[in-house]
């Protein structure tokens, strides 16, 4: 027998097989891909983990389809690439989906290769993240490729709470495959690349006689700024995966587990004299949050969420002495720190996930209340506000609260007071608590006088206002404010007040669940 007609050995024909499965729907389709400005699956997952880590299951998994001349067409793997790998050192779940097979689309296997991995990601305790780039359902395989996405959401749902869930949109997202990236924890979007909806523009068209373009319905500054849908906004694909690795060094592996903690240099008795200024005077004078958050957090560094999105108010993960934290901060700078509705759901999906997780929470409050207007309440801005009211009174996390200005009316109860059992309550003096504006009060209270005075009476009112209700001191007779610090002391009160709270315990009644105004 000839050398080159040697039978080849079973190692040989594993490395073959394996071989056409890496190529996913061939060369010219990956080129494609690349060519679009989008890495491959197989690219994606390398990148995103650390290297040499990635354990791959159902490599040789094809669809059992035999309609549509489907028999004809098998690619092992059947469009999605699933297993596990390491972050950092730790243990995560992903799947990535593979456009160049069948556009990337959903069969009855392809989404059994998804809930095996989010199955053992619940049972091991370990995040799940999602590479989703696809068509949607494959139509050839009708009710049960529909069957495949209810599988999955149900384990979106299970998951939710145990394990971290996150979305990373690169590529296509349509139809009913939108809500399981809706049901994770955050979503990463590609601009230029990514987009998500419903239905597209021609349906649309047709229905609603409405011209739009993919981008502008579904793209991902569309739902990082207007819907509210993704929480970051990337640039490419390597920038979404950095991200994503990045948002889980802030984050436990599930729900039982620590965040994770890291050293730093940056001294915990650190104060900084710029804080005693960053606070105007003049209660009307804006002012950036973001500039106290950077002052007091380690190194300066924030890591914000949704930062395009209902920008009255800011939310991101931080550190505090190493320490993960999550921070809620009404935004002066914008609509003056007011709470309308989307910043009442923005808010209150975060405070629930940290709460889920064990993050602490360190809320800096400056709010003049809940936004006015009659389209505000005919949408339903006292639904809403009572989510994230209902949201900070249900979390058991350690928390803390900052009063830097305006703490007015019913926001100041929303806003993480003592009153919803937050542990730690600080405020400078700056602080104005009170239930409404000095003006608007005076208004009220001397409505009569004022109309048979000057001007002078009226600004003599407002100043009397003042010196009794706008300030931190009554509260703090009551105790509803533990202590009134000088504002360069705020780090290391906080990290102090967060070490107190290490091991704190507080509980709910026990439920099922509770009934969150939905």
């Amino acid at each position: 027998m000839h050398p080159e007609s040697k039978p080849k050995s079973k190692l040989d024909l594993l490395k073959e097989r394996s071989a056409i499965a890496e190529e996913g729907g061939g060369r010219s389709r990956m080129e494609k891909q690349r060519s679009a400005g989008k890495m491959t699956a197989r690219e994606r997952i390398d990148f995103f983990l650390d290297e040499g880590t990635f354990e791959e299951f159902d490599k040789f998994v094809v669809h059992r389809s035999t309609d549509f001349g489907l028999e004809k067409q098998k690619f092992p793997g059947d469009g999605v690439v699933t297993g596990h790998g390491l972050v950092d050192g730790r243990e995560v779940f992903v799947f990535a989906q593979d456009f160049t097979v069948f556009g990337g689309s959903l069969s009855e296997t392809h989404a059994q290769k998804i809930c095996k991995v989010m199955d053992l990601a619940i049972k091991t305790g370990a995040p799940v993240v999602g590479l989703n780039d696809s068509g949607g359902a494959r139509i050839q395989e009708g009710v049960v490729s529909l069957g495949g996405y209810a599988d999955i959401f149900l384990r979106n749902v299970l998951s939710s709470g145990v394990v971290p869930q996150i979305s990373c949109i690169l590529g296509p997202c349509a139809g009913g495959a939108v809500y399981s990236p809706a049901i994770t924890d955050f979503n990463v979007m590609v601009k230029d690349t990514s987009y998500m909806f419903i239905t597209g523009p021609d349906v649309i068209k047709t229905v609603t006689h409405e011209d739009v373009t993919k981008d502008e319905l579904g793209g991902a500054m569309t739902h990082n700024a207007r819907s509210g849908v993704a929480h970051f906004a990337a640039d490419s694909d390597e920038h979404a995966l950095r991200l994503t690795r990045e948002l889980l060094s802030f984050i436990p592996s599930n729900n039982l587990e620590d965040p994770p903690f890291e050293a730093c240099s940056d001294p915990i008795d650190r104060t900084d004299e710029k804080l005693n200024s960053i606070v105007p005077e003049a209660a009307t004078q804006p002012y950036d949050i973001r500039d106290i958050v950077h002052s007091v957090v380690d190194d300066g560094y924030f890591f914000e969420v949704q930062e395009h999105y209902a920008a009255n108010i800011v939310i991101g993960f931080a550190r505090l002495g190493g320490n993960s934290v999550g921070i809620v901060a009404n935004q002066p700078a914008f609509l003056a720190g007011v709470l309308d509705i989307d910043a009442s759901v923005k808010a209150a999906r975060f405070v629930r996930f940290c709460d889920c997780f064990n993050i602490p929470l360190i809320t800096f409050e400056d709010v003049p209340g809940f936004l006015p207007g009659v389209n505000q309440e005919h949408q339903g801005i006292i639904r809403h506000g009572a989510k994230l009211l209902y949201a900070f009174a249900e979390a058991t996390v350690p928390k803390m609260t900052v009063i830097t200005r305006k703490a007015y009316g019913g926001a100041y109860c929303v806003m993480a007071s003592k009153h919803i059992r937050t542990d730690i309550n600080f405020a400078y003096p700056t602080a104005e608590i009170a239930v409404m504006g000095s003006e608007g009060a005076v208004g009220v209270l001397f409505k009569k006088e004022i109309s048979e005075h000057d001007e002078n009476y009226r600004q003599a009112k407002i100043a009397e206002f003042q010196d009794k209700f706008a300030n931190p001191y009554v509260a703090a007779e009551r105790g509803f404010i533990d202590e009134i610090i000088e504002p360069k002391f705020t780090r290391p009160k906080l990290i102090r007040a967060l070490s107190l709270l290490k091991n704190k315990r507080d509980s709910n009644p026990p439920k099922k669940h509770g009934n969150i105004p939905l």
